[in-house]
């Protein structure tokens, strides 16, 4: 299985920069096993059954970009320098991994100040960036939002930089635990009429946590797929959203997370016989195809990047030459691209 399986050419128009207004209005393509229609989100009621439950991930995106300055000894005196971070993950030992630019020019035990509030230590450089910050708890978490700006992925931060707007734009409506460096995108699509109209016509939800990291935009660098390795990310099925999961089975409800961090969530929660069980922990379930589906009956997902894990993951529910005849629909179609753009509706004909 070589990494050119999952290659496609993506006209670079069709990569969205800004989410459909309201948000429910973005388009939706329907892969309904053999069956390709088009749709908007809002028409979800309509298409989805009663009994089938959603799986959202109520993860929060941190403003996790962050413009400090650094003061390094010259010749001539004090030289203040500018440095650009992104914030990573929390660190067990209360400090942050992080990402710097420029990186090589911090040193060990240098202080980067971002505002009148917060400033952070270099306390790791060996194995990767760790900042160990002026501020904890509720004092951290303002001072970062004041001084902090959203971690649009790279594709659209290349074209423009994040304003006030993606501080709505690129959060959930239903965004509760802070920890996330990106968006579960794919929930950027439901908004409170959208929610209401599908609780009317008796679509359930259950809420997960999988806090999305960085390394979800990192390239695969492999030739043979098989031989990846994912990133690690922390996430917790809880007691109630275990139990809801198992009784929508029993009842012969379809189990249909919205978007890839919910799928691999449950996906390594749930037994070999497809029984949710409670989680909390590290999860780099690496999902391609030929893998045993244990839980997951459909996917509500956005258009994901060439050569990415994700075309693997979505591979893996409908078939490799299934999706490329998806992606190409959606190309000739002209649906948005990525986190800002459309969705789907990935209903497999057999799992």
């Amino acid at each position: 299985m070589k990494l050119d399986d999952f290659d496609f050419d993506l006209p670079e128009a069709l990569i969205a920069t800004r989410p459909a207004r309201p948000r429910s209005s973005a388009r939706l393509l329907v892969a309904d096993g053999p069956e390709t229609r088009d749709a908007h989100v809002y028409d979800l009621p309509a298409i989805l059954r009663r009994g089938d439950r959603l799986i959202l991930n109520d993860t929060r995106v941190i403003p996790a970009r962050l413009t400090g300055t650094r003061t390094k000894p010259s010749a001539q005196g004090e030289v203040t320098a500018k440095i650009e971070v992104t914030l990573m993950e929390p660190q067990a030992d209360g400090t942050w991994s992080a990402l710097a630019k420029p990186l090589r020019k911090l040193g060990l035990g240098e202080t980067v100040v971002f505002s009148d509030d917060l400033s952070a230590d270099v306390v790791g450089l060996e194995h990767g960036l760790r900042l160990r910050f002026n501020l904890s708890g509720p004092d951290f978490d303002a001072a970062l939002n004041a001084a902090g700006a959203m971690p649009l992925p790279p594709y659209i931060a290349g074209k423009r930089a994040p304003d006030d707007r993606d501080r709505e734009d690129y959060q959930t409506i239903w965004a509760k635990r802070a920890g996330a460096v990106a968006a579960p995108t794919a929930s950027l699509h439901f908004d409170e009429p959208l929610v209401a109209a599908l609780t009317e016509a008796g679509v359930d939800f259950t809420f997960v946590t999988l806090h999305v990291g960085a390394g979800t935009f990192l390239p695969v660098t492999v030739d043979d797929v098989t031989t990846h390795r994912m990133h690690a990310e922390w996430g917790e099925v809880r007691e109630k959203a275990a139990q809801e999961i198992n009784e929508t089975r029993a009842a012969g409800g379809r189990i249909i997370p919205v978007g890839t961090t919910a799928l691999r969530l449950i996906e390594t929660a749930a037994g070999p016989d497809g029984t949710m069980r409670p989680f909390e922990g590290d999860t780099d379930i690496f999902i391609y195809p030929g893998y045993a589906w244990k839980v997951t009956d459909a996917l509500m997902t956005n258009f994901h990047l060439p050569k990415s894990t994700l075309m693997m993951l979505v591979s893996a529910l409908m078939g490799r030459a299934r999706v490329m005849e998806i992606y190409a629909h959606a190309i000739a179609k002209k649906y948005r691209f990525f986190s800002y753009g459309d969705a789907s509706l990935l209903i497999p004909s057999v799992k």
